[in-house]
This record gives structure tokens, C-alpha cells and sequence, in this order.
């Protein structure tokens, strides 16, 4: 007898040039004609003006209209109670705070959550968790994937060139992450899921070859981030989107207190982990190259010995978490690479 797995995708998707003007007429053809809008506090009024106004087109109900000044779970816990009972569906608009917070109050309330971003800086607008702060503390919870994501490319595109290459980091962080995932089987048997495997990898490879910052550009990116999200839900895992790169990141996190973008530390930390792999460092760093990846992080370089403590740490953050660094003490073959790459020797300052 076969094993089915139930998995929960989004029945909504949009990807393309204007998409924010017409986000109306979706709800409206699902029936959702009561929302409840959370969106970034720092978000364009523009940008909201246009959203707004194709709900008012379309007869759309906004029945509260809340700003997200960061990503809490205090703050989820207040929003919470007090969605009005006959609200038919949860919409984050903005950036990955809002996003967050809004995916995880359609969780709490079990409403249809839509998620809006305008930029693209990682793939948590579509994947299973929240990441929020508790007490201060960056956690993954437990969420609920969206009813539908809606990608404006046009929107996307104008967003800041550093959340596209924050996004680029995010995606690419997947060719590790799927290496240490098959790592993790031939040493501790580790079950892999194929199809996940296969999706996360061919996600990054659809958008390498068209690594171009234009509306196709985006179009390719958001899609493929869109997927790692749903290549996470298809295995109830991380481990086709996270590998030893983003326990590196994780760890800068807990040691800085103003960490960097997500996406710019764990595609820094893919480079690095390549490396450590032994496969896939020329691809990486091409796309790098082509991109203007590099240029991003010398504006504002990382702390080498912030690095050297992180990568010391990484290894004890998920115990049952098996990754390269878990096969060897990688910490001085890591400081070595750190010290004598020349595009990584850029990046980085005592």
C-alpha cells in the first residue's frame, strides 16, 4: 500500500507586472469579501493606495487595517483576539515582518492567509514557519502555508537592489542545503524525499539561467522561492531549503545584534560551505560574480571573528541536524578559506 502524504499548497498564484491592482478581484473570486489587511508600518503609501483601491473596485471590506512595526509573536498574540469573527480571509502586504506576523495570525485563527511581499529578499513569504521573535529570541514557529501568494514583478523589481541579492543568497543557499540533506542519509540515514530534493534543486537552476534583474528577472526568482517554500511542505522539513549554511546564519544571529540580512549571510555561508563540500563553488560564485552579490556585502563587510565564533556554534544549534559540519572539526579548513579567497578576503574585516 502506498504512503500518501497530505500537503497544503497555495490554490492562488500570481506572478506578473501590475498584480497588486487586481489582488480585488482574486478575493473577490474566491468570496473573500471581508479581509483583515496587516502590512508593513514603513510601506509606501503609495503602494497601499493601490491595493486599497482595487478592494474599494471590487467591493472588498477591509475590516481592520493594521501596521507591523516587527516581527513578534507579542505581537501576533495581540492581533489575534481581535479578528473580527466573520473575517474570510488574512492578507500580509509589505515585507517579511508583516508577512510573518500575518502568516502566523491566519495560523492562530485558521483563516486563508495571502501573502503580498514587495520585495523578494528570501523564501519565507511561502514556506510553513513564522520566524518571530519571543522575548527578544528569533524562533521558527510552527504556520500555515498561504491560500494564495500574489507577486507583483513590477513592484519587486523597484524594490532596494539589496533585497534582490538578499533573496539571491536565500535561493541559492539551497544547493548546500539539499548536498548536506543527502550527506545526512549516507551517515545517519536520513531519509531524503526525492521529489522535495528535486524541486529545491531545480528551482535554483531555473533561475541561474536567467540571473538578470528585469521583470523576467523577478518573475524567475519569485517563482523559484515560492517553490522552495512548497518543497519544504511537501517533506515537513526544512531540509530542502536549510542546511549547514543557515546554521552558520542562525548563529550570527545569536551573536549579533544587528545580524545582516538573511539572505546575505547564508549565501555568503553557501560560498563558504561549498568550499567545505568540495562541489558546486564555481557555479556559486559566478552567479555571485554576474549578479553584484559580492560588491553588496564589501559596502558593508562581515566580522571575521564573529564568523569563526558562529561556525563554532553551528554545529551544536540542531543536534540531530547532521551537515558537513558535523562530518569534521571544519572550523580551521573554514578560517583558512575566510583568510585566502579572494572574494571572500573582500568581504570580510578583523
Amino acid at each position: 500500500m502506498f504512503n500518501r502524504t497530505q500537503i497544503s499548497i497555495p490554490t492562488l498564484v500570481r506572478v506578473k507586472n501590475g498584480a497588486i491592482d487586481r489582488v480585488g478581484i482574486y478575493m473577490r473570486r474566491h468570496a473573500f469579501m471581508e479581509v483583515v489587511l496587516l502590512f508593513s508600518d514603513d510601506l509606501h503609501e503609495s503602494l497601499l493606495g493601490r491595493l486599497e483601491e482595487g478592494f474599494r473596485r471590487e467591493g472588498i471590506s477591509i475590516l481592520q487595517r493594521l501596521p507591523v512595526k516587527n516581527a513578534s509573536f507579542e505581537q501576533a498574540r495581540e492581533i489575534f483576539p481581535a479578528l473580527p469573527a466573520r473575517t474570510k480571509a488574512v492578507i500580509g502586504f509589505g515585507g517579511g515582518k508583516a508577512l510573518d506576523v500575518a502568516k502566523y495570525v491566519s495560523f492562530l485563527t485558521r483563516q486563508p492567509y495571502i501573502a503580498v511581499p514587495t520585495s523578494l529578499s528570501n523564501d519565507g513569504f511561502c514556506s510553513p514557519q513564522s520566524s518571530l521573535t519571543l522575548e527578544g529570541r528569533r524562533k521558527s514557529l510552527p504556520s500555515t502555508m498561504p491560500f494564495g501568494v500574489v507577486i507583483d514583478t513590477g513592484v519587486c523589481l523597484e524594490a532596494p537592489e539589496i533585497l534582490w541579492l538578499s533573496g539571491i543568497g536565500d535561493l541559492v543557499s539551497k544547493i548546500t542545503a539539499v548536498h548536506d540533506w543527502k550527506q545526512a542519509f549516507e551517515a545517519k540515514g536520513t531519509l531524503v524525499d526525492d521529489f522535495a530534493a528535486l524541486l529545491s534543486d531545480a528551482t535554483v537552476f531555473q533561475f541561474i539561467a536567467r540571473p538578470e534583474r528585469t521583470l523576467e528577472g523577478v518573475r524567475l526568482l519569485g517563482t523559484a522561492l515560492m517553490l522552495n517554500g512548497v518543497a519544504m511542505e511537501v517533506c515537513g522539513s526544512s531540509r530542502p531549503a536549510s542546511g549547514s549554511e543557515h546554521l552558520i546564519s542562525h548563529a550570527l544571529d545569536s551573536i549579533n545584534d544587528k545580524p545582516k540580512l538573511h539572505g546575505l549571510q547564508v549565501g555568503a555561508a553557501t560560498y563558504l560551505v561549498s568550499q567545505l563540500q568540495k562541489q558546486n563553488t564555481d557555479l556559486i560564485a559566478r552567479l555571485f560574480d554576474i549578479t553584484g552579490f559580492w560588491r553588496a556585502i564589501e559596502a558593508q563587510p562581515f566580522s571575521r571573528s564573529r564568523w569563526i565564533q558562529a561556525l563554532q556554534m553551528a554545529p551544536t544549534i540542531k543536534q540531530d541536524f547532521y551537515t558537513v559540519l558535523s562530518s569534521r572539526d571544519c572550523v580551521p579548513e573554514a578560517e583558512k578559506i575566510l583568510n585566502t579567497d579572494p572574494r571572500l578576503a573582500k568581504c570580510f574585516e578583523a
